[in-house]
């Protein structure tokens, strides 16, 4: 148990009630929506993209805060996206301003978790969500406030739209497209490897059709710049065997088991390149095994105390991509999933304890974990943050002396 912008900041003061939906580390969250005036928004414990609420000032202990875990308590993946990316970024000094933010189509799961690696370096863009044609309230807010600084890696980009046309007026955009889920993932996958000068040798693979196996890809690939492609349940597509076929001797990790990614599929892909499987025998599994996995410089290894960790409910696939950048900057740590909002799975309470910190004399000498908890209580319950505190917590190591 031991262990450069168009415009200026203008915007902000315009919009600085986004400033409220950040769960920021004084654990005060506010409304997400763009809508409301003066910037005079009450905070509040949860907000979707499209509500500010309103009404007597409210602490938001413990929901938005415990003393191991921070709540950014959207109540949908575009509030949630704003108020990490402002977490991430305050804005508040230039050097704490983007270069680029990511917009990605929140309607299609997969564009989000694709555009993931382009969170990290050499880029380092949260992701922000369109909502078909438009820019939500949320979104709008949290660019205005951003004033990405422009991306020198991505053309000078101040906003790199991926799988929607949206229109982002006042910024220069960049646009990756594809006509598939697949295409498009190898399309954001040459647009990262143009930015770092050189490919990944490591590339994931997912079902595009499940979602709950392919989540925790977001947050690694935003750490390190090993891109998600997508493979469907009786092949390899073809842009995604192109995309392996630019890596020489491609690793290639497959992420879920048998059910999710056949075998067939599998040696298909051992045509490609060395493949290795990563697997859990449910979502919840899935992405213990993928935080504990480690295979050279490939993996989280997170088999120890003193780590960032990130929770959120597997029925919220986009929640991953909006929480990518938590898991590229800060405290740096994988995507843990629930499958049901009220309940702390057994397995994840046992890989908690497993790395739950120790001391022996003094804490100030030991290392700590945190949680960050992605949605508000219709994705985690209160009991259940309050649960995952408590594992977090450090606790007296009796030597037995």
């Amino acid at each position: 148990m031991i262990g450069e912008g168009s415009g200026n900041l203008s915007g902000y003061a315009r919009h600085v009630r986004i400033r409220w939906a950040v769960v920021a580390l004084c654990a005060v969250v506010a409304g997400c929506g763009g809508k409301g005036g003066d910037g005079s928004a009450t905070p509040s414990s949860t907000a979707s993209s499209s509500e500010v609420s309103a009404g007597a000032p409210t602490l938001g202990f413990p929901v938005v805060a415990t003393k191991n875990t921070t709540r950014v308590a959207g109540g949908d993946a575009i509030a949630d996206a704003a108020a990490i990316a402002l977490a991430t970024y305050p804005a508040r000094t230039p050097e704490s301003r983007p270069a680029a933010v990511i917009l990605a189509e929140v309607r299609d799961w997969r564009t989000g978790l694709a555009a993931s690696v382009l969170v990290g370096r050499p880029i380092g863009a949260p992701v922000l969500f369109a909502d078909g044609d438009r820019l939500p309230d949320a979104t709008k807010a949290a660019l205005d406030a951003l004033q990405p600084k422009g991306s020198k890696e991505a053309g000078g980009a101040q906003v790199i739209r991926v799988g929607t046309k949206a229109p982002v007026e006042g910024f220069k955009t960049t646009d990756v497209t594809g006509a598939s889920p697949a295409a498009l993932a190898a399309a954001v996958d040459r647009v990262r490897t143009s930015a770092a000068g050189t490919s990944s040798p490591s590339v994931m693979v997912a079902n595009l059709d499940r979602p709950e196996y392919a989540l925790p890809a977001a947050g690694y690939a935003a750490k390190t710049g090993v891109p998600l492609l997508w493979v469907s349940g009786d092949g390899v597509p073809a842009e995604t065997a192109a995309a392996i076929k630019t890596r020489r001797r491609a690793r290639i990790y497959v992420l879920g088991p048998a059910e999710s990614v056949s075998d067939a599929v599998v040696g298909s892909l051992e045509k490609l390149g060395t493949v290795k499987r990563v697997s859990g025998n449910d979502p919840v599994g899935n992405a213990i095994a993928f935080a504990r996995y480690s295979d050279g410089d490939f993996g989280w290894s997170i088999v120890d105390p003193g780590h960032g960790l990130v929770f959120a409910n597997a029925r919220r696939p986009q929640d991953a991509a909006a929480a990518a950048p938590l898991s590229a900057s800060g405290t740096y740590g994988p995507l843990l999933l629930i499958a049901d909002a009220g309940v702390l799975p057994e397995p994840l309470q046992n890989f908690l304890l497993d790395i739950q910190p120790g001391y022996d004399a003094d804490p100030v000498r030991g290392v700590y974990n945190h949680g960050w908890i992605i949605g508000d209580e219709s994705a985690i319950a209160a009991a259940v943050q309050a649960r995952i505190d408590t594992l977090l917590e450090i606790q007296p190591v009796d030597t037995g002396a």
